[in-house]
């Protein structure tokens, strides 16, 4: 896992790393693991719009990688904004919980291990009105979880979509709300005035306590709370379950076991008294059912995994499978 910090503008800090990039001879074009087809660039030039005005900031942040990459910007962009719509990638898991004496958000990175050199442990402290946060990603300029500034916290999965608009993917909808929204009532808020593109559910949680699942895709979305009412979590894998959201999952695809994942999940949270961080590592570890056992030579693995720890404002990551690597804590980014 690659170690970025971002400062400044966004249009300098996406400079600044592409021209960085481009001095060591990484062209990102180079590295991207699917076709830009006619197809992506026709979608991206209708995406833009829609980000000039909601985020024109992350426009700014990939035009300024373009320039330091002297490349096209609307290829950068066409990778970018279909991300998660087409195809979508349908793994991941995550929870959230509030014990009263914890406040955990835990999230495992599901990926083709492949490609696992090209990922990105970010720190972002711009100068534009932006929070600053810090997050995990499998791509760039968009992020798959993370802790901003003022605790809030969020991670996603994605789910295979049966429709998709014009609009937010899912990596682009987590870090919008990193760097727009202090707690989850806003970050809810702030999701329901957007146009959404892809299928995906959000974690979130904060330092209050506040935690919440959201389900949705471009045509509906759901909220919830909790999951039972022995203790207050949230779980997601790559399908809906909630009410108004499960008639809207695709049957007949590969979802790296989204269903097993799930009822690990579940099953742990209501057969276990002693929830807090232990508990957490040891769930995302594979120790209550499989969550993360895959055969990494069918090209399936466990990535990475995280836990955000909203009560004593620490990070706990690994950076493999954890359970083979187990957690360590960093210190670098303060909330």
């Amino acid at each position: 896992m690659y170690h970025a910090r971002f400062r400044g503008t966004h249009y300098e800090a996406g400079f600044r790393w592409g021209s960085q990039l481009l001095k060591r001879q990484n062209i990102i074009l180079k590295n991207i693991p699917f076709k830009i087809t006619r197809e992506r660039m026709a979608y991206a030039a209708l995406c833009l719009p829609v980000y000039e005005r909601y985020y024109p900031e992350i426009t700014q942040e990939i035009r300024g990688i373009a320039d330091g990459q002297k490349c096209d910007v609307s290829i950068l962009e066409a990778v970018l904004f279909g991300m998660y719509v087409m195809p979508p990638v349908c793994n991941c898991s995550c929870f959230a919980l509030n014990t009263g004496r914890e406040i955990l958000l835990g999230r495992n990175s599901d990926f083709p291990p492949e490609l696992e050199k090209l990922n990105l442990n970010v720190i972002y402290d711009l100068t534009n009105g932006a929070y600053s946060f810090t997050g995990n990603t499998t791509a760039f300029v968009e992020i798959e979880d993370g802790v901003n500034e003022y605790g809030l916290a969020a991670g996603l999965t994605s789910v295979y979509p049966r429709q998709y608009k014009i609009g937010f993917n899912a990596g682009m909808l987590l870090r919008y709300l990193l760097e727009k929204c202090k707690n989850v009532s806003e970050a809810i808020s702030r999701l329901r005035m957007l146009p959404v593109a892809s299928a995906q559910t959000l974690i979130l949680a904060d330092t209050s306590g506040e935690i919440a699942l959201v389900e949705c895709d471009s045509s509906g979305m759901e909220t919830a709370t909790s999951m039972t009412g022995s203790c207050p979590f949230v779980c997601a894998t790559n399908r809906f379950h909630l009410p108004k959201m499960a008639g809207h999952n695709s049957e007949g695809i590969d979802d790296w076991f989204a269903r097993t994942r799930f009822k690990t999940m579940i099953s742990a949270f209501q057969n276990n008294e002693d929830i807090g961080l232990p508990f957490a590592q040891r769930l995302l570890s594979g120790d209550y059912g499989f969550l993360c056992q895959y055969d990494r030579a069918a090209g399936k693995d466990t990535v990475w995994s995280v836990i955000y720890d909203l009560k004593r404002h620490e990070i706990y990551r690994s950076e493999a499978n954890p359970r083979r690597a187990g957690f360590k804590v960093d210190t670098r980014f303060h909330f």
